[in-house]
Parts: structure tokens; C-alpha cells; sequence
């Protein structure tokens, strides 16, 4: 079998949906559910329409993913994390999630996630370099 490689910044929405495919059929073949894999977004806007934070994540398999999470820093300590957080778990449960998962770095929002009811699942030191990326996990009631 012949075969190129082709490397990439960005994928087009024809190469993800190929991936998609493949993996559901793959998990289906080996006697896992279906991946139901569907975008979670909250935004933050101000008055004027401007985004002033957003939730970036996904729901697959019965879980929440948190991409991204970001407020800009002007409106921070306003509770506009936290709203864009319960926001995205509420659909997550509406969608029959039953938890959340994500992750973040010693110089993000760990303690932040904490006082939401996450728990660490792990770490990975020196990502980057002198810095420890946290997992993290909440159950959904």
C-alpha cells in the first residue's frame, strides 16, 4: 500500500469529520457506545456585544470536555467564570453527562476549578517547562 504524509497547522471540517467516523466506528466495532461527540460554546458578551469570555468544549460518551475557558481580564472576579462554567454543566446534564474533565496549569485557574467542586485526577510536570499541567474531574448530579 502506497501512502503520503501531509503535515498540518489546521485540519479542514472534511478531514475531522473523516476522524469522526473512523473512531465511532471504530469504538461501535469493539462494542462501545456511540460517541454522540457534540460542541459545547457559552459566551460572555458586554453591552455592546463584545466577547468578554467563553467556554470552548465538547459533550461525548456521557462527559463534559472543557476546551478553553478564558474571561477577559477586565471582567475577571465578577463571577462571569463561574456563570459560563454552571451554564455548560447545566446543558452537559441536559444532555445526559453525568461529569466534567478538563484541564489547566499551576499558572491558570486551578484554584479557581477547586472551589467549583473539582478534584485532580493528575498532573504532568514541566508543561511548560517549570510549570505543572493539572487534570481535573466533577460528577454531575
Amino acid at each position: 500500500m502506497s501512502f503520503s504524509l501531509e503535515v498540518l497547522g489546521e485540519v479542514t471540517a472534511e478531514i475531522r469529520d473523516a476522524v469522526e467516523v473512523g473512531l465511532t466506528e471504530h469504538a461501535l466495532a469493539a462494542g462501545a457506545p456511540t460517541r454522540d461527540v457534540r460542541a459545547l460554546s457559552v459566551i460572555a458578551r458586554d453591552s455592546a456585544s463584545n466577547v468578554v469570555g467563553a467556554l470552548l468544549g465538547r459533550t461525548v460518551w456521557g462527559w463534559l470536555q472543557v476546551k478553553e475557558l478564558w474571561v477577559d481580564e477586565s471582567h475577571r472576579r465578577k463571577g462571569i467564570g463561574r456563570r459560563l462554567m454552571a451554564a455548560a454543566e447545566q446543558v452537559a446534564i441536559e444532555r445526559g453527562c453525568h461529569g466534567v474533565y478538563l484541564d489547566t496549569f499551576d499558572f491558570q485557574a486551578a484554584p479557581f476549578y477547586r472551589r467549583l467542586g473539582y478534584s485532580s485526577i493528575g498532573s504532568l510536570e514541566d508543561f511548560p517547562l517549570g510549570h505543572t499541567r493539572f487534570f481535573l474531574q466533577k460528577r454531575l448530579k
